[in-house]
């Protein structure tokens, strides 16, 4: 199947763990995935966000994976991630830094994206930290995008630009398999809701191959129970990229059944791949669609 033909689904280390990443909470985190009914359900990319690696570049212009955070290298960590049936996801930045500070991909595209396959990565999570005032956002994104394909393999393109320049008009074009068009989401009510909002005029800009990415899951953090079913029930609906940011190890049964919940993830994976959208509004009363393909 061809990349992003239906919405990608996974769990990326971002929301809870921040920079405190490592070769065995990966590997952890992996186990959890292949074990517990996640990868049946769909979820197939583990995902390593930032500060993954030393704070400067080696002397061969390649970034560097710090060796005390995974010190079997990241081509261990790919190997381990696929061997349990998972694709191995990782994060760079068009900026010159990232956003905790480390070496951005921004002159570096071709290289990075060498290396990147090199190290056997499926799914690269692209930010647009510490941007220069004098660059160009989408030629960057292009650029990075002409990269990953360079290299023969199949990787996918999440471009992470915040809803810049709005993306939902040119990512498609670029060779982007999602993108971002909104900031980041917090774990409250409000956030994912105003969220969900700012989707509004946006509604005909995601589909097969191409998804708008409302940001990361954050289903079983600090939410209340009925707050997490209506985050996730939206996130499918509107065809969002589900990418569980949550701690694996530690979930409550309710959170592991809102995260494998059948009929929502297949309303998300329906091929029709048609986003929601609002058909009424009556105070504090919305009611919401989606079309559905052909049983």
């Amino acid at each position: 199947m061809p990349l992003a033909q239906l919405p990608p689904m996974g769990w990326n280390s971002w929301n809870t763990f921040g920079w405190q990443i490592n070769e065995k909470l990966i590997f952890e985190m992996a186990d959890l995935m292949a074990s517990q009914g996640y990868r049946e359900a769909g979820y197939e990319y583990l995902v390593i966000d930032d500060c993954w690696s030393l704070r400067e570049r080696g002397k061969d212009g390649r970034i560097v994976p710090d060796p005390e955070k995974f010190p079997n290298g990241m081509k261990a960590v790919a190997d381990y991630v696929h061997s349990k049936g998972l694709k191995f996801g990782m994060y760079s930045c068009a900026g010159v830094r990232t956003c905790a500070g480390y070496p951005g991909s921004y002159d570096h595209e071709f290289v990075d994206a060498q290396t990147f396959a090199d190290w056997g990565v499926d799914f690269l999570k692209y930010d647009f930290c510490n941007f220069p005032q004098s660059g160009n956002c989408k030629a960057r994104y292009l650029t990075m995008s002409m990269a990953l394909k360079a290299t023969g393999r199949e990787i996918l393109f999440s471009a992470c630009n915040w809803g810049m320049e709005e993306p939902g008009e040119w990512m498609r074009a670029i060779g982007a398999h999602m993108y971002r068009s909104t900031g980041d989401i917090m774990d409250n009510f409000v956030s994912f809701t105003d969220i969900v909002k700012s989707q509004l005029n946006k509604l005909c800009m995601s589909g097969n191959h191409c998804f708008n990415d409302m940001d990361m899951l954050q289903v079983g953090r600090a939410m209340t129970y009925d707050e997490d079913k209506s985050h996730f029930s939206m996130w499918c609906m509107m065809l969002s990229p589900l990418l569980a940011g949550n701690d694996l190890r530690t979930m409550s049964k309710e959170t592991i059944e809102i995260l494998t919940n059948r009929e929502m993830i297949a309303i998300h994976q329906d091929g029709a791949c048609i986003q929601a959208e609002r058909k009424l509004k009556e105070g504090s009363v919305e009611v919401w669609v989606k079309p559905l393909g052909k049983a």
